[in-house]
């Protein structure tokens, strides 16, 4: 445990760093390396408008955090959510997770919620049915299809033991944490994701874990001494991840000390599938709390090796550990290599980070609009996707404080935040910053601060664009519907089903090609902040009425390429090519 005496969330507000030093210098640091805190100009009109449609469809799930008045760490956290089809009609569907009251606090139940796509732009509740309603303090969600039967099964994280339910292929979900060999497994899980990381069509699993707590290991914590408030993790010693292997029977083995996973000093939020040394294998990036974070790099044996620290993503770019909480990674530069986007805390700036061919990383947060624009936040959940279908990759971020007494210590915090959609203008070579802040323009109410936590993307009406889930901590989560506006862009979406390589294509690489354009996009699972979006991939085309070539670079190490396809949905099998979806009724 570090340090002595009480430990609070001033430490990481604005007085105190993680380390103990005054961070009242960070803005002249910053100022002296050029960075100029003004905020970015309003950017043009992005063509697209959210509307929040939660209620119109019938989404009404409140948050429970268990808060009783102990201050327990986990109440900070919230909570994930998921777009995944899990009955394979063809429309996304929605899994919200819960907390719980805190033993010896019981005033009501709360459970995990399970939406049901009506296809006409409302849910059912179906989680007593679907065999989903139970009590936890849930976490995270991790969807995919384990035991490759083509209906998504769900790995649920939470404070104690997290659960794997097994998609019945009828509707419903079964409890096969026990079976499996999850169990026992007691932890302070935390975000999740299913990848097949020795590429032998079956889909492993990693689960992140933050500290070492519980009710009873509690800490008091406290501003003045007297009333107890919410520690930072410095209070506690971190805890190991983990990571177990499909054996292809419903079982699973841990293999974290194996693999070279095992590090108990990790305080993980955040994790991410990538191939950052583009050598057709699965790697991982994990976003740590206050602990340098990690990017594990597949060694092809089963093994894996930390390095983020030649990477250059372990640190903050003046060389500090920095308070890690959701990530995601795409081609958003259309330059062939991942980039990365990592939420901080307020005052420690987004992590921006462009990819390269030599697998090193540059955070281009000082220098462009994105660290002006993330500076006052603290952020939890992001993603890129094409939110406006212009081609290039946008990001989104969700903003919230961990506790209301933050107006205390720092005037300039807000507690609930305004999330940023940040939209790319693909001018960076001319020296503009690339991105603005379009949270306020899209309207819909979407601007309006949140405690955001889970952030996930999916296109719920089969319209081509991207909608948008957002869960608050203790509070309502938030569907918002993403329409065009003016001149109509197209675009063109791909399902991949694996046939030697594992049945969701997770891993799978997709590039696309027109005139003088290129894009990628990754099939995964997990990334930004306990959640997961959909699985298929959506490329937006602009005015473009086609693309030259498409290939897709399967998990199995398979190579297929299709010329000359129009705008719209395609169902990719593995060998067998790309066949046009019919829009389903």
């Amino acid at each position: 445990m570090r340090g002595g005496g009480p430990l609070s969330l001033v430490s990481r507000a604005g007085l105190v760093s993680a380390g103990g030093a005054s961070l009242a210098f960070v803005p002249l640091i910053l100022a002296s390396l050029g960075v100029l805190w003004a905020a970015a100009l309003p950017g043009p009109d992005p063509g697209i408008r959210f509307t929040d449609v939660t209620a119109k469809a019938g989404i009404a799930f409140r948050h429970n955090n268990g808060a009783f008045g102990g201050k327990y760490l986990p109440e900070t956290l919230g909570s994930g959510a998921a777009f995944l089809d899990y009955d394979r009609d063809g429309w996304q569907d929605i899994l919200l997770v819960n907390g719980a009251d805190w033993p010896g606090h019981r005033m009501r139940r709360t459970t995990l919620a399970l939406y049901r796509n009506n296809h006409d732009g409302t849910f059912t509740d179906v989680t007593r049915s679907a065999g989903l309603d139970v009590e936890m303090y849930g976490m995270g969600v991790a969807a995919g299809d384990f035991n490759n039967d083509g209906f998504p099964d769900l790995l649920i994280t939470a404070v104690g033991q997290s659960r794997l339910f097994q998609n019945n292929g009828a509707g419903g979900f079964f409890d096969v944490t026990a079976k499996s060999g999850l169990g026992g497994h007691n932890g302070f899980s935390t975000s999740a994701l299913w990848f097949d990381y020795d590429r032998d069509g079956k889909l492993d699993l990693f689960i992140a874990n933050y500290v070492k707590w519980s009710p009873d290991q509690d800490v008091f914590c406290s501003l003045d001494g007297k009333h107890k408030s919410y520690c930072t993790p410095e209070a506690y010693r971190g805890e190991s991840n983990w990571l177990f292997h499909n054996r292809g029977d419903g079982t699973f083995e841990d293999v974290t000390a194996k693999s070279g996973i095992f590090d108990s000093s990790s305080k993980s939020l955040g994790v991410a599938m990538l191939d950052y040394d583009a050598d057709g294998w699965p790697d991982l990036f994990v976003a740590n709390d206050t602990q340098p974070n990690k990017l594990y790099r597949n060694n092809h044996d089963g093994s894996f090796r930390d390095v983020a620290i030649e990477a250059g993503v372990a640190f903050s770019e003046d060389g500090k550990a920095r308070a890690g909480m959701g990530v995601d990674v795409a081609d958003f530069e259309n330059s062939g290599y991942p980039g990365l986007a990592v939420t901080n805390f307020d005052g420690e700036m987004l992590g921006f980070y462009r990819g390269t061919p030599q697998g090193i990383y540059r955070d281009l947060a000082l220098t462009t609009a994105v660290g002006r624009i993330s500076r006052r936040s603290l952020g939890f959940g992001c993603f890129f996707f094409d939110a406006n279908l212009d081609g290039l990759l946008d990001l989104l971020v969700v903003n919230g404080h961990i506790d209301d007494t933050v107006r205390n210590i720092n005037r300039d915090a807000q507690y609930e935040q305004p999330p940023n959609l940040l939209i790319h203008t693909g001018r960076e070579s001319s020296g503009y910053d690339g991105f603005y802040d379009a949270a306020r323009a899209v309207g819909g109410g979407f601007a309006e601060p949140k405690l955001g936590r889970g952030a996930a993307y999916g296109d719920f009406d089969n319209d081509g664009t991207l909608d948008v889930l957002i869960t608050s901590n203790h509070a309502s989560a938030a569907l918002y519907r993403n329409d065009q506006t003016g001149r109509r862009r197209n675009w063109i979406r791909f399902q991949l089903a694996g046939v030697q390589s594992n049945r969701d294509a997770i891993g799978a690489v997709v590039r696309i090609y027109y005139g003088s354009h290129y894009a990628s996009r990754v099939v995964k699972g997990g990334s930004s902040y306990l959640s997961q979006s959909e699985l298929p991939v959506t490329f937006g085309l602009g005015e473009n009425t086609g693309v030259d070539r498409v290939v897709v670079e399967w998990p199995g190490g398979l190579r297929e390429t299709v010329n000359g396809l129009k705008p719209g949905s395609y169902l990719w099998t593995e060998g067998r090519g790309a066949k046009k979806i019919i829009p389903p009724a």
